[in-house]
């Protein structure tokens, strides 16, 4: 490894101030790592995270400010040069080639020993030992495309370390890994600071943070509002700095007596994208007053249902049937008569049209209804009055309803899609990723919302990669692997230990 000359610190970032068109990414940032420790940079969606790691992986210029590596002052002016400077970063979304062996895809972009040719034989000696150093069991000879998740996030660790990084940037690393992946990361990465190394957590799960780091700087609006440790602090008190108020974590569950069967899933097969059923013979249902959990890593089939049941892509067979109405393959409008309102994964694709003014998204799907049409005519009185009424109600941060919805931050986006969807009373509420993207606020009015429909009656369908969320909402938990249901859990059995084996395949009887 790379040792960086000096003592104290191995990195400071000191007054570092970016500035976009009418945006102050950061302003007058402290932030610093000493060897050998975890420190986690916490901050919702927007908080200048980002900015500041781009910058200091030399993908953005500071406007001020400098960078010191062990005290002293460098220019870090591409990614490239910030590797040669011994900064390495590990990204959310995978940097590999997947017809490529483990070996080439570490080797890409290096120089060889033999020129134009690559001495894989060296690279893959190499790998070898850092695996076995740090306990990171990758096969140097394996193609990516064969490897598990939790694999391949050890894959770019290698080319991390290959690479001899002394300071390694962990952006969101446990986004896409099961609960047992996690831990299993978790030793490696303390593995890597036992070495000396430096490591930079990026994460918006706060009991991941309070379990894996040393110390935790947390930004909001661009600059930092504190620095702390997990001795000294909490989720709640996270939360507080990160958002400057009281946030609740999970939402007050209040008992709720299910009633009858109000979606119904039988023996349902749905194609993907790629040539094979993605969802395989799955059997659900959800009652009135319930909420119907679905974990799992994301590409498992979970999109594809969500697809299916609002009426976006056609069963290859089975059933699925709402209030007694069988659905299956109807189309959207058709399925939203049935009684379903459906809270996309994709909120700008699938949700909103961003040039649409907010107005028009919120009656988007039912502008000809009697409310707001008169023969013919749009009664633009009504619409005004509703819309207003809607905003307000669920808290949508705009200067007006004329606002066009491409301006709005993505949490305001999803509250204005929740409304939407909630106004008509639906029978069925299907949620795919709810939260995804949207900071800790905004997150928590999201969940209340939900819970709120529990308690109305709706019989609802949560599906999230986020298995805090699942826990947190969920009157039962099914868990999908591969296409299919590997179990079915009360919330009040469900552990994280157990739903993380499902999520990697083993299958369990169902206990609900």
């Amino acid at each position: 490894m790379t040792q960086l000359p000096g003592a104290g610190h191995m990195l400071e970032m000191k007054g570092i101030t970016k500035r976009f068109p009418g945006v102050i990414a950061n302003e007058n940032v402290h932030f610093d790592v000493v060897a050998g420790e975890i420190h986690t940079l916490l901050g919702e969606n927007g908080a200048g995270k980002s900015t500041l790691m781009k910058i200091l992986y030399g993908l953005y210029q500071p406007d001020e400010g400098e960078i010191l590596l062990g005290g002293r002052p460098v220019n870090i002016t591409s990614p490239a040069n910030a590797i040669i400077h011994g900064i390495g970063m590990i990204h959310q979304h995978f940097m590999l080639v997947p017809t490529l062996t483990v070996a080439e895809n570490v080797a890409l972009g290096l120089k060889s020993t033999r020129g134009f040719l690559t001495d894989l034989k060296i690279v893959s000696k190499r790998i070898i030992e850092l695996s076995e150093t740090f306990g990171l069991q990758v096969n140097p000879f394996e193609y990516v495309w064969q490897l598990s998740v939790g694999e391949r996030q050890r894959v770019e660790i290698i080319k991390a370390l290959y690479r001899d990084a002394s300071i390694l940037v962990l952006d969101e690393p446990t986004a896409v890994l099961t609960p047992n992946e996690v831990d299993d990361v978790f030793v490696i990465f303390r593995k890597l600071a036992n070495d000396g190394r430096g490591l930079i957590f990026i994460s918006h799960k706060l009991q991941e943070v309070l379990d894996l780091s040393d110390r935790i700087t947390v930004m909001r609006h661009g600059r930092v509002t504190g620095e702390t440790t997990p001795a000294e602090t909490s989720r709640n008190n996270l939360a507080l700095m990160m958002v400057g108020r009281e946030v609740k974590l999970a939402p007050d569950k209040q008992p709720v007596k299910t009633g009858r069967v109000m979606l119904k899933i039988e023996d349902l097969y749905i194609p993907g994208d790629r040539g094979r059923d993605a969802v395989q013979g799955i059997n659900l249902e959800v009652r009135c007053g319930e909420v119907m959990g679905i974990a799992g890593i994301s590409g498992n089939g979970q999109r594809e249902l969500a697809e299916a049941i609002a009426g976006l892509r056609t069963p290859t067979s089975g059933k699925i049937i709402i209030d007694e109405q069988n659905t299956t393959g109807c189309r959207p409008g058709q399925v939203r008569k049935a009684g379903l309102s459906y809270v996309p994964e994709e909120r700008m694709r699938d949700g909103a049209i961003g040039e649409f003014r907010i107005k028009e998204n919120l009656i988007l799907l039912n502008h000809n209804s009697r409310n707001f049409c008169h023969k013919g005519f749009l009664r633009f009185k009504q619409i005004q009055q509703h819309c207003e009424k809607l905003v307000k109600e669920y808290a949508v941060k705009t200067p007006d309803i004329e606002t066009t919805t491409k301006s709005l931050s993505g949490g305001n986006i999803q509250k204005l899609i929740l409304a939407r969807e909630l106004s008509s009373n639906p029978k069925v509420l299907v949620a795919s990723q709810p939260t995804r993207g949207v900071d800790i606020g905004a997150a928590e009015y999201i969940h209340e919302r939900i819970s709120q429909q529990r308690q109305s009656g709706t019989a609802s369908l949560v599906i999230s990669e986020d298995l805090d969320e699942v826990m947190a909402l969920s009157d039962r938990i099914a868990v999908m692997f591969d296409g299919k249901i590997m179990g079915i859990i009360n919330r009040e059995n469900a552990t994280r230990e157990s739903i993380g084996l499902m999520m990697t395949g083993e299958k369990q009887d169902s206990a609900a």
